[in-house]
């Protein structure tokens, strides 16, 4: 065996392993994500399974031997374990029900339908007559074209899109809150599984049309990708396994919600009226003596009923101001930070964060604008 083969053979036996191991991990854990977990294990595991038959292939075993009629395709699967690892993530209360096992049809029809094209080979004596119509261009659609990979990718695609779209509008679940920061390792996971599944796809489709499957080094580097893949994938499980997505908020009572959002409505007419935000000094206790209120019921309705914080709720406010300040002719000679002190920013550092924060950008393309 050429020595570049066996430095493949390695890595796709060290990928499996890597994959399981991490896959039996994340199985056991037990933590709010508990499903989320396992659904991850499962691609891990399904990673692995591939990667040791192909390892397989390469010691002359699984081709049209006794193994070959027990490795089934299974790669219409991913699509759908990616969509519920992440669906299942951003929904504390998510549990698999009997609607969602539909999902699951489209590699149930693979695996009944691999099989079946693999028993024709009990049938074949070496001539088209041996098998039946559906057996032959069975076999031919199947085993001759890419049909299994294009659909598999084309699943993964499809129910990949689903996830980064559930992921960008989370469900909001009664007494929980989503920490944004630590949900942006799933958009990784979710986006270099489809990148992944876009190339290999097109890669196979290429190696049919013209190299008819010919060029035996062709799957070489994507294999070799998929058992780096396995483990940065059960590196990044492993690593976040205990990592918690939400944290619990208290949810008040009709009456408590009635109260907390009659103190919003005084903040709000105060802001209008008033314009507090431009004051460089005000704090939660300035402003509860400006509604005389008692702090920690303003504290409660920042959280509770605008769900911001009291320095977000108010440098927002700024920032708008600023934008409104930024539009009159006659303020083009004064400076970006000047306009941002009057507009009520106490630091150079809090405007600087609210502008990144809100528009993704540094201050300074608010002036070019």
């Amino acid at each position: 065996m050429e020595t570049k083969i066996v430095l493949l053979v390695v890595l796709l036996v060290v990928g499996a392993l890597q994959g399981l191991i991490y896959g039996t991990v994340l199985w056991r854990t037990q933590t709010i994500h508990k499903l989320a977990n396992r659904f991850l294990a499962a691609i891990l595991f399904f990673f692995s399974y591939r990667l040791l038959v192909e390892t397989l292939y390469f010691f002359g075993l699984g081709r049209y031997d006794t193994w070959y009629y027990f490795l089934l395709e299974l790669n219409w699967v991913y699509g759908t374990l990616i969509y519920f690892f992440a669906i299942s993530y951003i929904n504390p209360e998510f549990k698999l029900k009997r609607k969602h096992w539909i999902h699951f049809l489209p590699v149930i029809i693979e695996a009944v339908w691999s099989f079946f094209i693999k028993s024709q080979n009990f049938y074949w004596d070496g001539t088209r007559e041996s098998l039946s119509w559906l057996g032959y261009w069975g076999y031919v659609v199947w085993m001759h074209f890419p049909t299994m990979y294009v659909i598999g990718g084309a699943l993964i695609v499809f129910y990949g899109s689903k996830a980064i779209k559930a992921l960008k509008n989370p469900p909001e679940i009664p007494g929980y809150k989503l920490i944004e920061k630590n949900i942006q390792w799933i958009k990784r996971v979710v986006w270099a599984l489809v990148i992944f599944s876009i190339l290999f796809t097109l890669f196979t489709i290429l190696h049919y049309f013209f190299f008819d499957y010919a060029f035996s080094f062709f799957g070489y580097p994507i294999f070799a990708t998929l058992a780096i893949l396995t483990y940065w994938l059960g590196l990044e499980g492993f690593s976040r396994r205990n990592t918690i997505a939400f944290k619990r908020v208290e949810i008040p009572s009709e009456k408590e919600m009635g109260q907390l959002q009659g103190i919003a409505e005084k903040i709000v007419q105060k802001m209008q009226e008033e314009e507090l935000f431009k004051n460089p000094e005000l704090s939660v206790g300035t402003l509860s003596e400006a509604i005389d209120t008692k702090s920690y019921l303003v504290t409660k309705t920042f959280a509770v009923v605008f769900q911001k914080k009291f320095t977000d709720y108010i440098n927002d406010l700024r920032f708008e101001e600023l934008k409104n300040l930024l539009s009159k002719p006659e303020n083009e000679k004064f400076t970006l930070l000047s306009l941002a002190f009057e507009a009520g920013f106490n630091s150079k550092a809090s405007f600087n964060r609210t502008v990144q924060r809100l528009t993704g950008k540094s201050p300074k393309h608010l002036k070019n604008n």
